[in-house]
């Protein structure tokens, strides 16, 4: 199960993404669907077919995005979760190999476009989860187990 939880700054972009949509693409994809279905036929009208599919997206996305923003529940920043990996926090973590990662864990929503972000629900996350710098965390996965040693943990005081 998905855990419904945001940051704010996460939250603040689901909703400025809901406001584009809504109010500048929408109208502007509407306006070219009337100018293409105003050609006539439409059958062959690519100008139509396209802009009323983008519709159709737009429409899917913002039914999505108002159910999502209504569901989630926003997690800010509180002096408790210093020292400690939890919610929101940026984690520096390095492997046996040397190999070294910096990584925040978010919500699912966020995860969009960011290869830094991982899931509270990821398998990584949940062997981070309380610890401290320091801490060995160790990951399990379907295929393979890994050690993380974390080395450094900061948060975006929003």
């Amino acid at each position: 199960m998905k855990t419904l939880w945001i940051t704010p700054a996460g939250l603040e972009k689901l909703k400025a993404e809901l406001d584009h949509l809504w109010k500048v693409e929408r109208p502007e994809i509407s306006q070219k669907v009337a100018w293409a279905a105003s050609l006539g036929d439409r059958s062959e009208n690519a100008d139509y077919t396209y802009n009323k599919k983008r519709l159709r997206e737009i429409d899917r996305r913002v039914h999505y995005l108002r159910k999502c923003i209504d569901n989630l529940k926003v997690i800010p920043y509180t002096p408790y979760q210093e020292g400690k990996v939890m919610f929101g926090a940026w984690v520096e973590v390095e492997n046996a190999k040397g190999q070294k990662l910096r990584i925040r864990i978010v919500g699912g929503e966020e995860m969009i476009d960011r290869r830094d972000y991982i899931s509270i629900d990821s398998p990584m996350a949940q062997a981070l989860l309380k610890k401290e710098v320091g801490d060995e965390a160790v990951v399990q996965t379907p295929t393979m187990q890994m050690k993380w040693m974390i080395k450094k943990i900061e948060y975006e005081k929003e």
